[in-house]
């Protein structure tokens, strides 16, 4: 059996373009995303807002497409895939953070599963694998759904690297949680790690290929994915095995991903993966993992909201409170979310945490994005162009999205669209006995 490979290059955004191109060649992308099935390009938008680290930069999607189109694959078989949750807003999502530019640019389909998708039942799907579940048979016992479209398709998964206040850190597993789980993931938090394990499982076995591509040009330290202090990091990484890239990614972070990362570890000793970056091959410039990032993690200094998530999900309010989030009281915990995140701490330390790094080449190549045009040989971006400090607005206007998202909170919750369909068909059977 071949050794798991992650590919980690140094990148600048004069070469970002040429070198995602050779970074998924290096990570052996073209032996797993197969040329004739449709490709998802799974984006990742942790934040509707943007925030350095936070969720897929536009360069990572670009660089992405450009290296695919150039080893040949149909522009129609490749397509951008977002999955939505209760507290993020995937279309506002896409356009602060500039993804949809992308995909518009290139002309690709730009899907949306939880609009007009067809979601069928896990076990039509897997089988008896379902048997295998670490737990999700005991957090769904009544099952649970997945979009119908992923079965056979190749999935390419575009995380960042950034630490988690529920999974010390995020990446290529944790990618997968939005898009494969249908409605109440918050039921799963208690057991996040298990989770992943058991999605890895389902990707196994119902996509084509699976491969990720991860940027670290901007990585994220603190209580992630949102409230975190972003720092310019100026590396990318590739690997066909999700395992893998995301123990690189640790390892770069200061974990030791077998003990600090529990969902690696469970992988690791299932064998759906390598978490000991001893046996993995390292490829590209294999010094970078030398590099001593130190992050402090997500528990040195956690917010209000999440010392409160974990009170909730694994301390002394799990017994009082968890009830409360299987049933149509949840809402309480989506606005208290969208109303810490998006009304308070945004506007009050967003533009402190990320002054920093806005003034840097990556900062003002977002800003710029779509006025700077790569090079003519399409190696990057030599010209970034000036410093923008519009990217973090705070004002009316903020506040105004922000109690518009919090009400949003309320009208997407599962649990009132659930209640308010079981309302509806008691009163077509009272109409119609």
């Amino acid at each position: 059996m071949s050794k798991s490979k992650v590919a980690i290059l140094r990148t600048s955004p004069a070469t970002v373009l040429e070198d995602y191109h050779r970074l998924m060649n290096l990570a052996g992308y073209q032996d797993v995303v197969a040329k004739d099935a449709d490709t998802a390009l799974k984006v990742n938008i942790s934040w509707h807002f943007f925030f350095p680290g936070s969720s897929t930069v536009p360069w990572q999607l670009e660089g992405v497409i450009r290296a695919m189109k150039r080893d040949g694959y149909a522009k129609d078989l490749i397509h951008a895939c977002h999955n939505r949750t209760v507290v993020i807003d995937a279309h506002l999502g896409e356009r602060e953070n500039k993804q949809i530019d992308v995909v518009e640019a290139h002309g690709l389909r730009n899907v949306h599963l939880y609009e007009g998708e067809e979601w069928i039942d896990v076990r039509d799907a897997v089988g008896d694998l379902a048997k295998k579940f670490l737990c999700l048979n005991e957090v769904y016992p009544k099952g649970f759904s997945i979009p119908k479209r992923f079965i056979g398709e190749n999935i390419i998964h575009l995380p960042t690297v950034k630490t988690h206040i529920f999974t010390t850190t995020t990446g290529a597993m944790k990618n997968a949680f939005g898009g494969l789980l249908n409605e109440h993931r918050h039921w799963t938090h208690p057991v996040i790690h298990e989770t992943l394990v058991d999605l890895l499982m389902i990707q196994k076995k119902i996509h084509r290929g699976v491969f990720a591509v991860m940027d670290g040009t901007f990585a994220g330290d603190g209580p992630g994915p949102r409230c975190m202090i972003p720092h310019v990091k100026n590396v990318i990484l590739a690997s066909a095995d999700q395992v893998a890239i995301d123990a690189v990614a640790g390892k770069l972070m200061g974990f030791d991903p077998l003990k600090d990362l529990k969902f690696v570890r469970l992988a690791h000793d299932l064998g759906l993966g390598c978490g000991d970056v001893r046996d993995i091959e390292i490829v590209g410039d294999v010094d970078a993992l030398n590099d001593k990032w130190d992050f402090q993690g997500p528990f040195k200094e956690m917010t209000f909201a999440s010392r409160n998530q974990h009170r909730i999900y694994w301390g002394p309010l799990k017994k009082p409170v968890e009830w409360s989030l299987k049933t149509w009281l949840a809402p309480w915990a989506y606005v208290a979310s969208v109303a810490y995140h998006d009304a308070f701490w945004y506007p009050m330390y967003a533009q402190k945490n990320v002054q920093r790094v806005l003034a840097s080449e990556w900062g003002r190549l977002f800003a710029n994005w779509g006025k700077v045009q790569p090079d003519a040989e399409g190696r990057g971006y030599p010209d970034v162009g000036e410093v923008s400090p519009e990217l973090i607005r705070i004002g009316l206007k903020h506040f105004l999205e922000a109690f518009r998202l919090i009400g949003m909170a309320v009208a997407e919750s599962p649990e009132l669209k659930s209640r308010k369909l079981r309302q509806e068909r008691e009163a077509a059977r009272s109409e119609h006995p």
